[in-house]
């Protein structure tokens, strides 16, 4: 199918799925997998440990953490607190806290806030509790806890409205700070429409900003801050592409239970998947090739998540 092809996503684990669709075990890739059937969460660890690995699923070497949750695109304040628990526990993981459990971390929302899809990371950096200036004027028990860490942020906006490459601004911010680490938040592309906002991923390999939409910018990653990234992202875009592919797939599925056009759907179901893809080529091409879909709720949606992540890292850091 076209999935197999040049369908783009930002998923470790839906790059994993093209080849266990197909039965093919990658060299150097390690998966686990749980469910939560009460609550409906399912966690997925995809990790990378060897170059040859890395290059087959075209992610760098480490770990990507996938939380699936499908009522997280709803109004449910308890569903996405549960969620929000979850979220820090892998964060916790991810975490190299030092010895003496003193460290800052800068948190840094990426993305375009005037673009709704592409405001996840903005908006998660507005409902931070933002503690670094306070413990560095008072103290720490200015805050009310002991085990409040320094937390700081920015949001960089995109290169369109500064003229300059987004690493180059966190680069210098941690420059002149000096975090221990630094978390990236932003929006993701997925491949499979299921998926929009309903799925969060947590990787320790940075991030690239506007790799989704194939606006590829450099990485913001350990190699180029000198300080260890964990990269926090949510699918909110999907690809044209995907949208013609699964609507051919559910026509192929209705012509096949139709007494008079069975025929058609055999004839369709029988393309291998080179000849499916040209198709799909075709049916988009020229003017929907480089278009990317969004739900029509996605302003609401956006903030939820948004909080939802939010709540998460202020129950990690300041609490």
């Amino acid at each position: 199918m076209i999935e197999k092809y040049s369908v783009r996503t930002d998923l470790a684990l839906e790059e994993q799925e093209r080849f266990a669709s197909d039965n093919v075990e990658i060299p150097g890739v390690e998966l686990q997998e749980s469910y939560d059937e009460e609550r409906e969460i399912r966690i997925t660890t995809v990790k990378i440990k060897t170059e040859k690995g890395a290059k087959i699923m075209g992610k760098p070497v480490g770990t990507y953490i996938t939380l699936e949750a499908p009522d997280m695109a709803s109004a449910d304040e308890g569903y996405h607190q549960e969620v929000s628990d979850e979220l820090m526990k892998f964060l916790r993981r991810l975490v190299k806290e030092k010895e003496e459990k003193e460290y800052s971390v800068l948190i840094a929302g990426l993305g375009n806030r005037q673009v709704t899809p592409d405001a996840l990371g903005p908006y998660v950096v507005d409902n931070l509790n933002i503690t670094r200036h306070i413990i560095k004027e008072y103290g720490k028990y200015a805050v009310g806890k002991g085990n409040v860490k320094l937390v700081s942020a920015i949001v960089p906006g995109v290169m369109g409205q500064t003229g300059m490459e987004t690493v180059e601004i966190v680069k210098g911010v941690v420059k002149e700070t000096e975090p221990d680490f630094v978390i990236a938040i932003d929006a993701l592309a997925a491949r499979s429409s299921k998926r929009l906002n309903r799925t969060i991923q947590i990787a320790d390999t940075g991030i690239h900003p506007g790799s989704g939409v194939g606006n590829h910018r450099n990485a913001i990653n350990e190699e180029t801050l000198g300080v260890p990234v964990i990269a926090i992202g949510v699918p909110t875009v999907v690809d044209a592409a995907t949208i013609v592919n699964d609507s051919m797939e559910n026509l192929i599925a209705a012509l096949e239970t139709s007494e008079t056009l069975r025929g058609v759907g055999v004839v369709l179901q029988g393309y291998n998947a080179a000849e499916k893809y040209e198709l799909v080529k075709e049916l988009i091409s020229p003017h929907l090739n480089g278009m990317f879909v969004t739900p029509k709720d996605i302003d609401d949606t956006v903030r939820r998540i948004s909080f939802t992540i939010s709540e998460a890292l202020n129950q990690l850091f300041t609490q």
